[in-house]
């Protein structure tokens, strides 16, 4: 494998495809120090196509441990308002986002829980004006990962760093198709893909979706003029763009009031910086009433916790298993590799792209309308080659989605 060769393919479709930067646009990086290499191979291509000014936000895992650790308990209560501030300028000076993640599933597994909700619930309050930017869609905005030292080993435990890094980044390029001779012409035929998947949906017309398998039995109301999307985006302006790098979901807006029964998840879930794993929830009238984890309960409590809208779904994704991701074998232990890898939900607010009009109501109106609203969006997953979905339409009407992992549509 070579890395140099893939990282620049790597950047180049990222600046192309991802984020379709071009003449006009400005850039916004948030990085660590395991994304430079990358984050300065897409801000000399970036550059090239035009963009006029770059933005790094930087983090360093090891400071945001210390703080969890050290730092004095009210800095955790107030969040700082020029942040919010500057973020939103950038958005305003047509910024767009690159999010280069390098996942640590245990970062904070030493940091106290309390303050971990605390901050997430502080910060998340405080940012909630700029949140709309990105889950609106006024800008366009794309999350891509590379590897470190600590997701290698959670990914692949017990092997050598060396080994484990390698055989992570392959893992990388194979689940991003830059493993192949050409990754631009393999992603956009993997939209078309993807876009057919979106219209039998969208043409169906689907009431509700049934989800059957091990320990789940969940009836999933959709939105009235809900919308299934998948695959690239357009921003605001009209601009083409992949949210996420990979991306192998359909995705749309369930009813946050129309949800029953039981949900078991079938891939642990890392959530700030800490894993939960063999969890359920029990679901009644669109609100979880009761759940439990083997591992993570604290987690889960905090989560939900949070503000009313946690407690409710704010998207409904479908995922063949058979896909560049779940045919590695691997568990990533990152939820933007495993969710794709698999059907999935959010606990959380909701796209507005995924329901007709939903940018020109007010959150009130939408929220009647069945739209979820909150500070959170954390996808969990739950799907399995043992999990059928079924849509079923509003006069009974049945048609199976998935079935044995696979695609029936």
């Amino acid at each position: 494998m070579d890395l140099n060769k893939n990282l620049e393919k790597y950047a180049d479709l990222i600046v192309r495809i991802g984020l379709n930067l071009h003449a006009g646009d400005n850039l916004t990086i948030r990085l660590s120090e395991h994304s430079l290499p990358l984050a300065r191979l897409v801000a000399k291509k970036a550059y090239q196509a035009g963009v006029g000014d770059i933005q790094l936000m930087f983090n360093d895992d090891s400071i945001t441990l210390d703080r969890f650790l050290e730092a004095p308990a009210e800095s955790f209560e107030t969040y700082p308002e020029y942040l919010v501030d500057f973020t939103e300028k950038l958005f305003l000076d047509n910024h767009h986002v690159l999010s280069i993640v390098a996942p640590n599933p245990d970062l904070l597994k030493p940091a106290d829980p309390a303050r971990i909700a605390q901050w997430q619930k502080v910060a998340g309050m405080a940012s909630k004006r700029t949140m709309k930017y990105t889950m609106q869609n006024k800008v366009k905005w794309c999350v891509v990962a590379v590897a470190c030292p600590a997701w290698a080993e959670a990914a692949f435990p017990g092997m050598l760093e060396e080994e484990a890094m390698q055989k992570l980044w392959e893992n990388i390029f194979l689940a991003t198709r830059i493993d192949q001779d050409d990754p631009i012409a393999a992603w956009e035929e993997h939209d078309s893909r993807l876009k057919a998947h979106r219209k039998f949906l969208n043409e169906a017309r689907f009431d509700r979706v049934h989800y059957k398998g091990p320990g789940t039995d969940l009836m999933v109301g959709l939105v009235k003029n809900h919308i299934w999307e998948g695959g690239c985006s357009f921003s605001e302006a009209g601009d083409r763009f992949f949210p996420n790098i990979p991306t192998e979901e359909v995705f749309s807006m369930p009813d946050a009031d129309r949800v029953d029964g039981i949900l078991r998840a079938t891939m642990p879930l890392s959530v700030r910086g800490q894993l939960v794993d063999d969890f359920h929830f029990t679901f009644k009238d669109g609100k979880v009433v009761d759940y439990d984890a083997a591992v993570g309960k604290q987690i889960l409590d905090d989560l939900l916790k949070t503000d009313e809208g946690a407690k409710h779904l704010g998207e409904i994704a479908l995922v063949a298993d058979n896909s560049p991701i779940s045919n590695t074998g691997v568990l990533f232990k990152s939820t933007l590799f495993d969710e794709n890898a698999s059907c999935h939900f959010a606990l959380g607010a909701a796209y507005s792209e995924n329901l007709e009009g939903a940018t020109e109501r007010s959150e009130e109106e939408n929220r009647k309308l069945g739209m979820n609203d909150s500070v959170i969006h954390v996808d969990f997953m739950v799907g399995s080659k043992d999990v059928t979905v079924t849509g079923i339409k509003a006069d009974g009407t049945e048609v199976v989605l998935l079935q044995d992992g696979e695609w029936k549509i």
